[in-house]
């Protein structure tokens, strides 16, 4: 696997190659945490795509996972319910300390940076004109889908908070395979479907949406 990364003190961006492993990514992510809260490194945005798998938050339903056989699941320790994470989708797992301001973001303030990650999201989908928004007692990212007239989540997120350093972060479905969310209840919510940047008829390249994603970032959090 080959990192790209560019560093911009004190945030630093990594995007990495091919299949991150989820085990792989919550120990980097642990110590980063820990490095971050000692004061050893900067603060990263860390962008990958996982081999298909599940993953339960601290809120979820065992009865939500429909499948259990079909793909591997993890306890992730995040926030939320069940979230699927596979090829194609670009999930941003996102290590900052709280502690300090983030452009729109306040300090110690965790349901503002919940807001600025929603928001992170939306103006990442607007830069390819279609239009995310939040729902009312629903987590995640919202968009109309063309093919049946109703509303598809588009973007999810989980985070944790470890003394005011987050991790975990988002997840934005460019192109995964959505017939593998059929597992699962996505965050318990039954009613709604999911979708995609390329379900909806916009053929994004991950490489484009990771720029979209670099854009909105200096918008919400400076």
């Amino acid at each position: 696997m080959t990192d790209i990364c560019e560093m911009t003190a004190p945030l630093e961006w990594r995007v990495s190659d091919g299949l991150t492993a989820y085990p792989e990514a919550l120990a980097t992510m642990a110590a980063r945490v820990a490095a971050i809260r000692a004061g050893t490194a900067s603060e990263l945005v860390w962008l990958v795509e996982h081999p298909p798998l599940y993953t339960a938050g601290t809120s979820a339903n065992r009865a939500d996972l429909q499948d259990p056989g079909r793909f591997p699941t993890f306890d992730a320790g995040r926030g939320g319910q069940w979230t699927y994470h596979g090829p194609g989708q670009r999930t941003g797992y996102v290590m900052l300390d709280l502690t300090r301001p983030h452009g729109t973001v306040r300090p110690r303030d965790v349901r503002s940076f919940v807001h600025g990650l929603e928001e992170w999201l939306i103006r990442t989908l607007d830069r390819f004109n279609v239009r995310g928004e939040r729902r009312e007692g629903r987590v995640g990212i919202w968009v109309a889908d063309r093919l049946t007239g109703t509303e598809a989540k588009i973007g999810a997120l989980g985070v944790r908070v470890t003394r005011w350093v987050s991790w975990h972060g988002v997840a934005l479905n460019v192109e995964p395979d959505l017939s593998h969310f059929g597992g699962i209840v996505p965050c318990g919510i039954r009613e709604h479907g999911v979708t995609s940047l390329h379900a909806l008829g916009i053929p994004v390249t991950m490489a484009e949406a990771d720029s979209a994603l670099r854009t909105a970032w200096g918008d919400v959090f400076g």
